[in-house]
């Protein structure tokens, strides 16, 4: 896969009023992906349909984040979360995502829908990036990946504790109580220019 390890450092930038949308079937293989996805990730349709959506996974990006993705969407929940994503080239994007089950005509989760946009810059840099350092230090320790994981899981269940709130509450009033994790109108392109700069 074309730079599966190769890290540039540098940021690409959605669009304020970009969504990058992508399917999965139930084991996360991508089964559509928008021109959007394509264009930010840099590659071609026949370079992501039916591969597993984690090839834009970020190696900063915490395993229990992951974690607690599949966990919410497998029960049939939404989940909203912050990402960071690698591109195929090694450039990094930074999302606020919302995945949400589908469902067929009985009812049972046929596979996972996700639409992606343009994060608030202050959000991620103030609260996202430090708490993200935080997980991924901790799950470097242990001895193997899958203990890795746990210990992020339990450090990220310590801070919802301090915080006194769930996942979904947490990440819906980060930042002084803003919602959805990115602002709209003359806020917003503002604070995407300065980003830009």
């Amino acid at each position: 896969m074309r730079g599966e390890k190769f890290l540039t450092g540098k940021e690409r930038f959605l669009a304020l009023d970009d969504i990058i949308v992508s399917k999965t079937d139930l084991a996360g293989r991508i089964t559509y992906a928008n021109r959007t996805f394509l264009t930010i990730a840099g590659m071609s349709e026949k370079e992501c349909v039916n591969r597993p959506h984690n090839l834009i996974r970020h190696p900063n990006m915490p395993r229990c984040i992951f974690r607690q993705l599949w966990d919410t969407i497998k029960a049939g929940n939404e989940i909203f979360a912050y990402m960071v994503n690698r591109a195929m080239n090694g450039d990094h994007y930074w999302v606020y995502a919302h995945v949400t089950p589908m469902r067929d005509r009985t009812g049972a989760i046929s596979g996972f829908h996700s639409n992606r946009r343009a994060p608030d810059r202050a959000i991620v840099e103030n609260h996202i990036v430090p708490l993200y350092t935080r997980l991924r230090q901790a799950e470097r320790e242990p001895r193997n990946a899958k203990e890795g994981v746990e210990a992020g899981c339990r450090v990220l269940a310590s801070v919802l504790r301090e915080e006194g709130r769930d996942y979904d509450e947490f990440i819906m009033t980060l930042g002084q109580g803003q919602r959805r994790g990115y602002r709209t109108g003359r806020a917003a392109a503002a604070g995407q220019a300065d980003c830009q700069a």
